[in-house]
């Protein structure tokens, strides 16, 4: 009962909250967004005036507990609802569906119809002006007519509802809206809301009238007669038996809570009945499953079907959890303090741009921090369905807010490394959990695996475990398969690659900068093969030859088999060499007192030994290839040559 009663102190807790703009606040109880086509306007004595077909807009309804929830039990909506509710006359015009309007039985079962529903809310809110309009309206049974009248709706010669528009050119709004099933729609299933033009009130909406709201508050919460403990609170109140669905989106059908089935296995054996097992309040589980909704939609991280969420139950702001460093609301704060981390040869930073970056992330985090507090109240919660009925929580946990937040500075510094997306994102920071999936296993990876693999790296983040050695290794794998992938997915594995090397080995220290003394073995074979290829580049750039260098055709041969692989690439340098010998002298003499520098700081056995290169010579080939860079970048006879990357992206 943890979750729901951390989302049922947030729902509370919201009220306190000031909302502005685009952000608005939880659905009141006993209410649901739906989206409107048709839009009805009478007047105050349910006189119609005027009808238009909207755009798909979500509009906040109220609902009933059984409605909220309505599959097949043709449960009405109280007030806003589709045309084969709201009309009586939609089986005169040829509706086809079943017409909830009159009382009906579902089963065995007898059901007020909505009609009957209407005018119960009606009578017990005292004659409410919007509604006794609406009811005074709609029992003249003439929605379909008055509609079709306004061109809203259309029928055919036989005077039934047209299922399709005959010429494509000057299709009705209606059909436009509506969602075809094999080319055809159903008029019945566009929803309508109302608006009711009564003197002396401003707002006609009924959907925006606080004061309706809370008339069906008032009331549906009186029709709440199964009283017991609600384990959720610890009070006694009316209990719920059809909790929420609709959590991830409007056509969601997969509940969190579900306690209907009295003739399977769910509970039989051990209790009589659900409630034994465990009950829970209208009202609490109204408010959770509403503050859940709310936080989806606000700040939901969506995956396919998975979603995550991260949230202060008080409802101050938090860091985005599944982004990386460039949209988890760092970039921003970096760049007013003057630093822009988007570009990789910044001259302030040309050194070790790894602690100009973790001190401006550790200001950033520090804001939050005099935020929340150290006793701030964070929790992250991921879902996910394997059925469209059933949704379960997949990841749960409840943290102060220091420790949320030094967890997701820990992630930020410790897998941080140059990103190089493409040519109009690049950053320094940490990649996101689905671009690590998509550098592991391709970027057409199945949904399934890539939530599987969301699913392993957020604990990663939130729990500070270790990444996945296999993990770090399929992304390895598959960027030093470097012709196998487009040259902006590889310049974007690589960082990716690198980040988590780094992040996998944090004892090791690694600079975000060329570490001319770190002398391990895989390290320096990575920054031979970063001189062989600028060597080859640059040859290749004089003579106006547009082709991959051979340290990248042969990058893969290379890791599995450096001292052998690099025989080969010295033997194949001589014709460039020879190239740039008449044309470039001081360039080439340089790269190849660099070449003899590395191999000098090879211990033997390290250079004869052929076995594999791990994740650290792409650290070196990496921060190599961005020394040569930025100093061919200060050298006047070098200008024409530090683009020849960005003209193989372009």
């Amino acid at each position: 009962m943890s979750w729901l009663r951390k989302l049922y102190d947030t729902y509370e807790k919201t009220k306190h909250m000031n909302f502005s703009g685009e952000d608005s606040p939880p659905l009141p109880l006993g209410h649901a967004y739906k989206q409107a086509h048709i839009e009805i306007t009478v007047d105050g004595d349910g006189n119609f005036l005027r009808a238009s077909v909207v755009k798909k807009e979500e509009t906040r309804i109220p609902v009933t507990e059984i409605s909220s929830c309505r599959t097949s039990n043709g449960a009405p909506h109280p007030l806003c609802d589709k045309i084969q509710y709201v009309a009586g006359d939609y089986t005169d015009c040829g509706g086809e569906k079943r017409n909830y309007f009159d009382d009906f039985k579902s089963g065995a079962e007898a059901l007020d119809g909505y009609l009957t529903i209407l005018n119960k809310w009606r009578e017990a809110s005292g004659n409410h002006p919007k509604l006794r309009a609406v009811h005074e309206y709609v029992k003249k049974r003439r929605v379909v007519r008055d509609l079709v009248d306004e061109k809203a709706l259309y029928l055919d010669d036989r005077k039934r509802l047209m299922k399709s528009w005959p010429d494509r050119e000057g299709e009705p709004a209606i059909f436009k809206v509506l969602t075809k099933k094999s080319g055809k729609i159903d008029q019945g299933d566009a929803f309508v809301r109302w608006r009711v033009s009564v003197p002396g009130d401003r707002e006609d909406r009924v959907w925006c009238d606080e004061e309706l709201a809370e008339s069906w508050i008032r009331y549906n919460m009186s029709l709440q007669e199964n009283k017991g403990l609600c384990f959720v609170i610890g009070e006694v109140s009316a209990l719920g038996s059809l909790h929420p669905a609709r959590i991830r989106h409007e056509a969601d059908g997969a509940k969190l809570i579900s306690s209907n089935d009295d003739s399977g296995f769910t509970y039989r054996g051990r209790f009589t009945d659900s409630n034994q097992a465990c009950s829970i309040g209208y009202e609490a589980s109204q408010k959770a499953h509403n503050a859940l909704r709310w936080l989806v939609r606000r700040q939901g991280w969506h995956n396919d079907s998975q979603v995550i969420v991260a949230w202060e139950v008080s409802g101050k702001s938090v860091p985005k959890l599944m982004e990386n460093s460039s949209d988890a609301s760092l970039s921003e704060f970096m760049a007013k303090e003057g630093i822009d981390f988007s570009s990789f040869e910044s001259e302030e930073y040309s050194g070790d741009m790894g602690q100009a970056y973790a001190r401006q992330l550790n200001k950033k985090i520090g804001g939050y921090r005099a935020e929340l507090g150290d006793r701030g109240d964070i929790v992250v919660m991921a879902m996910d369905s394997s059925t469209p009925g059933r949704m379960a929580i997949t990841y749960y946990r409840e943290l102060s807010g220091s420790e949320f937040l030094a967890r997701v500075e820990k992630w930020h510094e410790s897998y941080a490394w140059f990103q190089n997306y493409k040519k109009d994102l690049r950053f320094v920071g940490a990649p996101s959990p689905k671009d690590i999936a998509a550098a592991a296993y391709g970027r057409r990876l199945d949904a399934k695996l890539c939530k599987s693999a969301v699913s392993r790296i957020l604990p990663c983040i939130v729990d500070d475990l270790p990444i996945s050695k296999d993990l770090e290794k399929s992304v390895f794998k598959r960027t030093i398969n470097r012709v196998s992938l487009e040259f902006w997915e590889w310049e974007k594995n690589l960082g990716i690659s690198c980040g988590l090397y780094r992040g996998l080995h944090r004892r090791e220290n690694y600079k975000m900068a060329l570490e001319p003394e770190r002398r391990s073995r895989d390290y320096l074979y990575g920054r031979l093969l970063a001189a062989a290829e600028w060597t080859e580049q640059i040859a290749l750039f004089v003579a106006n030859e547009r082709r991959d260098t051979n340290a990248a055709k042969l990058l893969h041969r290379f890791a599995e088999k450096p001292f052998s692989t690099w025989r080969q690439m010295e033997l194949a340098l001589i014709p460039y060499k020879s190239r740039l010998r008449g044309s470039r002298a001081p360039f080439l003499n340089n790269m190849d007192n660099l070449m003899d520098e590395i191999h000098g700081m090879f211990d033997a056995d390290d250079y004869t030994d052929n076995s594999p290169l791990s994740g650290e010579f792409l650290l070196g080939y990496h921060c190599q290839r961005r020394d040569l860079k930025s100093k061919a970048k200060d050298n006047p006879n070098m200008e024409d040559d530090i683009d020849i990357d960005q003209e193989r992206e372009d």
